[in-house]
């Protein structure tokens, strides 16, 4: 017979409950004895002292007292006020002394027109007044006359001790003053001076102005309230009841350069933390500030949150303009891309890192926002470390990536045909070594691969370095591949961004055009973290941050031409923050490129096309070669020979001063360079013009960087 049993309550056995309808009635059991407790439940129902004893689950601290953050924020706030205040009442001092002298005339006045009729006795002139009238409608009366005289006579005696006293002190004080060193006079007009300007400042006027502090943002409960209500997050409420309001968790307090508060929505209108993410624009406007000063983000459960719980911060001002700052990896002799990368700073100032193992990367935006230099950031962290491969693609072909000739196993320029077929040569190769690390990840004993995936010993023990594979401006070679092509090319980097990371890829593409005719969907969708700078719409700041992220908050179209470097990361579904990237420009890149080719000859990993580089072996030998000459072989890198007209406009894009050349300058500039060309005329592709051998250029190297490689 199937039972259940409801367990002991009060310590009393409860009877059982039968799950069979005619089930016969066992005979009762004896009532267990409840066995001895040494301390009472405080919540019991029969303890009399539950409420008095309950803790109030409120905090003690009040908000800006509860973290030494938040301290050490409010106190700085406090000591650049008191500051701002100095300075704003120090340079209102004339104004002030002015002010005080002439309040102090009209206390003077006031003084003077308070004490006149004590010193003439005014408080016996009406019953000398009354006598007088008296005696003369009564002349004949002595005794009246008599009175008058003698009340006349007092009077003017008060008058005299009342004036004589006032004179004998305004002298004194005249003579004291007069005798006195400089600065007791000072003191003693300062004595004089401040009651007469307080007993002539009245009701209506004041001596100090009333100054408004520099903050753009004055936020309280009020304001915030009134802002979710006027975009349709709080109900609206009937005569005097404004209606539901927030309860605020933490502040509003000062927060840095900035006001924070936490605070739950309240229960019964539906309303969540993301209905706020989504209006964050319209609550910026409601509280009167750029919606980039507004940064909101859920509270989640690790933090104590819940659906409900917003934290928000509002800047007084654009927290992402200014100078900016350097990488900390400049100062760096090596590093480890196990660690994470230093990658920026949000807005309240706290340092960003990224981690890159395991992950791909994808970066877009609009073009000369900074997007090429942040994407360089995670490839230069990788240079520190002699036990990273880079492989380099740059579909523009410009200056941005060519100091990683230096370094790169494979470096591939432009989206030329030659440099397409460099592309997915250099994509073959990294499927086969993909290949070739999982077999032998495979064959690994569990105890030196226990998961099946690389190791930073692993690496060391079997010389599998991390590879980074970094392409920049995908859309170049999209557009330039016929679709047979480019299908097979997006179906290998979608196999390398998906499968590679466990056998230690790391992939890091960039685009300006992130649409599903530049960079596919299926190959977007796959990428784990995504990074924009400003684009023209949500629409585009979703198909580089992924769909729908833009109505949760993470939205690159706020930000403005002015924010260059800055941008939206998104490392989670539901996890972003805007980044004020570190700023590592060309000369330092340059100079990291050289010390990571440093390292890898170092600990003997500097392979591929860096070994064999003649020009990235001269800047390291600080060997001169002429500019032109090592320009021409960075563009003929892919390719034996040139024709004249190719060479030039590769070298226009290389450099844009090279685009006010022409043939006969290019072939004196070599000359003089040393070049010796053995045939002015190369046949490619069945047309023979004016062109160059890759042979001829290479022999004006000297001989000892040909003999290096």
């Amino acid at each position: 017979m199937t039972e259940t049993l409801i367990g002991a309550v009060n310590g009393h056995a409860e009877p059982q409950v039968k799950l069979l309808k005619f089930a016969p009635e066992p005979e009762p059991a004896p009532a267990a004895e409840p066995e001895p407790t040494e301390v009472e439940a405080v919540d019991r129902p029969d303890n009399p002292l539950a409420d008095w004893l309950t803790v109030p689950d409120v905090p003690i601290l009040p908000p800006w007292a509860r973290s030494w953050r938040s301290l050490t924020a409010n106190t700085a706030a406090l000591g650049r006020l008191c500051v701002w205040h100095a300075h704003y009442h120090s340079l209102r001092a004339p104004k002030y002394a002015v002010r005080m002298a002439w309040l102090a005339v009209k206390g003077l006045w006031r003084a003077a027109r308070g004490l006149w009729p004590t010193l003439a006795a005014s408080d016996r002139s009406a019953a000398v007044k009354a006598l007088r009238a008296q005696t003369r409608q009564q002349p004949e009366d002595v005794d009246l006359a008599v009175r008058y005289a003698l009340l006349h006579r007092e009077r003017t005696l008060a008058r005299r001790w009342r004036w004589g006293a006032a004179a004998t002190g305004v002298a004194a004080t005249t003579v004291g003053w007069y005798l006195a060193p400089p600065l007791l006079q000072a003191g003693m007009v300062a004595a004089a001076t401040i009651p007469l300007a307080h007993l002539g400042r009245g009701e209506d006027a004041q001596l100090l102005d009333n100054p408004t502090p520099p903050l753009r943002v004055d936020m309280n409960a009020q304001q915030l309230n009134d802002a979710l209500r006027a975009v349709g997050l709080l109900k609206t409420g009937k005569g005097d009841d404004d209606g539901p309001r927030i309860t605020c968790i933490m502040g509003p307090v000062r927060d840095g350069r900035g006001w924070a508060v936490v605070f739950d929505l309240p229960r019964g209108a539906g309303k969540t933390a993301a209905d706020v993410l989504a209006k964050r624009t319209a609550i910026a406007a409601e509280l009167g500030v750029d919606e980039i000063q507004v940064i909101a983000s859920r509270v989640r459960a690790a933090g104590g949150g819940h659906a409900g719980r917003v934290s928000m911060w509002v800047a007084d001002d654009d927290p992402y303009l200014g100078d900016p700052v350097p990488s900390p990896l400049v100062k760096l002799e090596t590093f480890s891309v196990w660690d994470p990368i230093p990658f920026g700073q949000d807005a309240r100032g706290n340092r960003i890192t990224v981690p890159v193992m395991w992950q791909s990367l994808f970066f877009g935006g609009l073009p000369r926002r900074g997007k090429t230099f942040t994407q360089r950031l995670l490839t230069a962290a990788g240079l520190l470390d002699p036990y990273v491969r880079h492989y380099v693609a740059d579909g523009k072909g410009g200056a941005d990536w060519m100091p990683a000739k230096a370094v790169a196993h494979r470096l591939v320029m432009g989206a030329e045909d030659d440099a397409v077929e460099a592309l997915k040569a250099m994509l073959k190769e990294l499927l086969a070594e993909m290949e070739r690390r999982f077999a032998l990840l495979r064959g690994l004993p569990v105890s030196v691969c226990p998961e099946g995936k690389l190791t930073p010993a692993i690496v060391e023990k079997y010389n599998l370095p991390v590879i980074f594979v970094t392409i920049d401006e995908l859309q170049e070679y999209f557009t330039a591949m016929e679709k047979d092509d480019r299908d097979q090319v997006i179906n290998d980097l979608c196999r390398i961004a998906r499968r590679g990371p466990a056998a230690g890829f790391i992939s890091n593409y960039a685009s300006q055009r992130p649409d599903a005719d530049s960079v596919p969907t299926k190959l977007r969708e796959i990428i784990t973290l995504r990074y924009s700078t400003q684009v023209v719409d949500q629409t585009s700041s979703d198909m580089v941050l992924g769909k729908g992220k833009a109505a949760q908050g993470a939205d690159a179209s706020v930000l403005s031409e002015e924010h260059k470097g800055t941008g939206v990361l998104v490392t989670g579904p539901a996890s972003f923050v805007t980044v004020r990237a570190d700023f590592l420009d060309g000369p330092a890149f340059s100079e990291l490129c050289q010390r990571g080719r440093a390292l890898r000859q170092k600990h003997g990993q500097l392979t591929g096309d860096a070994a064999s580089d003649v020009t990235a072996a001269a800047d390291q030998a600080a060997v001169t070669i002429a500019p032109v000459l090592s320009d021409c072989l960075t563009v003929m890198r892919h390719t034996a020979r040139m024709h004249t007209v190719d060479l030039l406009q590769r070298l226009e894009n290389l450099d844009p001063e090279y685009g006010d050349w022409d043939a006969e300058r290019l072939a004196r500039e070599l000359e003089d360079a040393g070049v010796k060309r053995t045939t002015k005329q190369v046949n490619i592709g069945g047309k023979n013009l004016a062109g160059y051998r890759r042979e001829d250029l290479e022999a004006a190297v000297p001989p000892e960087l040909l003999d290096a490689r």
